[in-house]
């Protein structure tokens, strides 16, 4: 992706990421409003991630304790993602009652719409990794880092939490040599597709 393709993925980025902070304000209100009540701590959290070769601070509404990282090391050995660099885990017990339902609905990721908007990542992309993780691929596994990391993508949609980590690099592969606005568009539109009514992807 360069030349033109770059400039108009920007201006994209940049339109479709400040309707949407317009359009989610009132819902990120009420969730920083329910975040507070359940637990004390902050509302956001900022994590280290990597998009391309540079590393950023990642914003999300906190789902889970205000501790979460330093208790994350005690539980290494829960992990479900053994298949590569990742930490999964499906009944994390770091996770808030509120994390939980805003998880589902993957409302937990809306401030990441703030990265788009300041050009840290892209509205689609491959899916932002930690610092270590990233230092754990192999050498195929860095072909994605070519690109900026995306809020969605065609991993995150094909359900990436549960696919083999090859497959989620496959796909990111995929997109990145066949990447068009209108591919960017269907993606989009699969993520809402899969938020709102289907959920077997997220």
């Amino acid at each position: 992706l360069d030349g033109w393709g770059r400039v108009f993925k920007r201006i994209f980025d940049v339109a479709f990421s400040f309707l949407a902070l317009i359009f989610i304000t009132p819902v990120g209100l009420l969730i920083a409003f329910a975040i507070k009540q359940e637990t004390n701590g902050p509302i956001f959290v900022r994590l280290r991630r990597v998009s391309g070769v540079r590393q950023f601070s990642l914003v999300k509404f906190r789902s889970m304790v205000a501790n979460a990282e330093e208790l994350k090391p005690s539980l290494a050995s829960f992990n479900e993602r053994n298949d590569g660099p990742l930490f999964k885990m499906r009944d994390d017990p770091r996770i808030t009652r509120v994390g939980k339902f805003i998880r589902r609905f993957r409302m937990d990721e809306l401030p990441q719409f703030w990265n788009v908007l300041v050009g840290d990542i892209s509205v689609v992309g491959p899916r932002p990794h930690q610092p270590d993780e990233i230092a754990k691929y192999s050498p195929s596994h860095r072909r994605v880092l070519a690109v900026k990391a995306g809020a969605t993508g065609l991993a995150q949609i094909s359900g990436s939490s549960d696919l083999p980590f090859d497959d989620e690099v496959r796909l990111d592969t995929f997109y990145m040599e066949h990447w068009s606005l209108w591919l960017d568009l269907q993606i989009v539109f699969r993520t809402v597709w899969h938020m709102l009514v289907d959920r077997s992807a997220v």
